[in-house]
């Protein structure tokens, strides 16, 4: 992993959207791209296999092993906030699940000063990169990087969760990533032949097949800026510290963690706080490191009167016979990430568009693999979408090895408590449907001792994780906003020749996973760094629950 020590754009980190604009960058010829990436490689079952997500989520090796300062409203609980440090970024451990974001999102994106950025302007670029192997025609890509697929779905406990939605009087949906978010339906994976597909796989691999494209191992110290103009990235590889420099453009894709840290380090951001660690201001924007946000969930777990769940395939034997067959063959339960059924739904009347996500399981597990129920059972994954709470990210120290300093201030607006006692009582009603009769025991957790306000609180304050969605601290808006940090072409505020595009640039988490919204900035922000006219707007109209006003289903 050696390259050459200049070229036309450098692009900080290898993950969801600095693959895909290396790819882009790259595609035609004529500009030569450098991708810095301090983690090392994601060959190996570890991280390809799908069903073995949860280990390379607790890995030194592959993940940067950030976490929470101690959390005001959690009970001063620490959270894990888990990043990719390998090839293909939080890509390679994330769970593969993959959700576009509903389109209201990006039209608020809009309303908020990123211009350019409506559901109709990112729609033909959700297309441009996806293969989509089943989704809806029209509104779905058929042949670009990312193999976007449907999981085997065998387990009858998908079809029974699909149908208690449609019982308690929720609307389905044939794809959620189509023209009809709300509903109950199936879920979709970044899974191509029994793999994970990894923006790695679908962008960085055939990126690096061409000759003007080089992966260079070093981990960034600063962005070098002379004057006002960035001109290339300081990077310490092998004990050594070297400039990488560009020509055109350095381009930050560092996560929504690394990417304000790293515009910190090199002296852009709030005046006050750079002083305080020793830095030089070279651009005051109080913006950067604000704004964090997150998806919460909670895991709503019920034992299974019958043998069908992925308890009986948790012990070494099974394992072992799954590994194999996945090894030789990659099919079986070792070629899924085993979140096959989803919703999402509408916390109440008067609200136009869904604020609820569900991710279903067989199996009564923890997302990172630790704390298996005893026993045969089922959960679902749930949690609000749009929490009023915000954080920051900010810095230890001035030393570029330091870890930042990490506060989401999660639960801190009283709506969110509201918010995640009605996803708990909700779960319960579809959990109580006539579809689960012949599997539903008893309520592991939270319990059905658990039903005052009072009670659900406590529950939620010790057992409420992250979904792992941060994004925000790079917020894109108008340029003459000030806690802009980003203008809508991505370009950073009072610099010359920088941009940053990631989640941290998302003025608003989007509605579900990450990965999708995040490898679509890269490509929209290939376009605008290259010069080129966005593509054509799209016509298409998404569904909007015609009885929004009067009802939550």
């Amino acid at each position: 992993m050696t390259g050459r020590p200049e070229a036309d754009f450098v692009i900080i980190g290898s993950g969801s959207a600095g693959s895909a604009m290396a790819y882009r960058l790259s595609e035609d010829g004529r500009h030569s791209v450098i991708v810095i990436e301090y983690g090392g490689t994601d060959a190996g079952p570890l991280i390809q296999m799908p069903a073995a997500l949860s280990i390379p989520l607790n890995m030194p090796r592959y993940d940067w092993g950030f976490q929470t300062e101690p959390e005001p409203h959690l009970g001063s609980r620490v959270l894990a906030t888990p990043r990719g440090k390998v090839i293909g970024g939080s890509s390679s451990i994330n769970g593969m699940v993959y959700v576009r974001g509903h389109a209201r999102d990006f039209d608020h994106w809009a309303e908020q000063g990123a211009a350019g950025w409506t559901y109709a302007d990112v729609l033909p670029y959700f297309k441009r990169m996806e293969h989509s192997h089943g989704g809806e025609a029209g509104w779905r890509g058929t042949d670009g990087p990312l193999h976007v697929q449907r999981g085997a779905r065998k387990n009858p406990l998908f079809q029974a969760f699909i149908e208690a939605g449609r019982e308690a009087g929720f609307e389905t949906t044939e794809d959620y990533n189509g023209s009809k978010q709300e509903g109950f339906g199936w879920m979709e994976q970044t899974i191509h032949k029994g793999r994970r597909w990894s923006a790695a796989n679908a962008y960085l691999r055939p990126a690096l097949k061409r000759s003007n494209v080089s992966l260079v191992k070093g981990f960034a110290r600063r962005i070098v800026i002379e004057g006002k103009r960035a001109t290339g990235v300081e990077i310490e590889a092998g004990g050594h510290v070297r400039t990488i420099r560009a020509r055109r453009e350095v381009i930050v894709a560092a996560s929504s963690i690394n990417s304000p840290k790293l515009l910190m380090l090199s002296g852009i951001g709030p005046a006050a706080h750079l002083k305080e660690q020793g830095i030089a201001v070279i651009a005051g924007r109080p913006g950067v490191g604000r704004n964090l946000q997150d998806h919460l969930e909670l895991y709503i777990q019920q034992a299974a009167t019958q043998p069908i769940t992925l308890y009986s395939k948790l012990g070494l034997f099974p394992k072992a016979l799954i590994g194999a067959q996945w090894l030789f063959f990659k099919t079986g339960l070792g070629a899924s990430n085993h979140f096959e059924a989803a919703a999402f739904v509408r916390s109440n009347a008067g609200v136009a568009y869904p604020d609820i996500q569900y991710h279903f399981l067989p199996v009564a597990i923890r997302y990172d693999g630790k704390a298996a129920a005893k026993t045969h059972g089922f959960q679902a994954h749930v949690g609000p979408m749009r929490s009023k709470s915000r954080g920051s990210v900010t810095l230890r120290s001035a030393d570029p090895k330091a870890k930042p300093l990490i506060r989401f201030n999660y639960m801190e607006h009283p709506d969110d408590w509201a918010d995640f006692r009605h996803c708990i009582r909700l779960t319960r009603e579809i959990f109580g449907q006539a579809a689960f009769d012949p599997y539903r025991g008893v309520e592991i957790a939270p319990g059905a001792t658990v039903q005052s306000d009072e009670a659900l609180d406590d529950f939620i304050r010790e057992h409420v994780e992250s979904a792992y969605h941060p994004c925000g601290t790079c917020r894109m808006g108008r340029a003459d906003d000030p806690f802009s940090v980003v203008d809508p072409e991505c370009r950073v505020i009072g610099v010359e020749g920088l941009r940053v595009a990631d989640s941290s640039i998302f003025p608003r988490i989007t509605n579900g996973n990450l990965n999708g919204p995040s490898i679509m900035t890269g490509e929209k922000a290939a376009d605008h760094i290259l010069g080129k006219p966005p593509l054509p707007s799209s016509n298409q109209e998404p569904w909007i629950n015609p009885r929004w006003r009067e009802s939550d289903r």
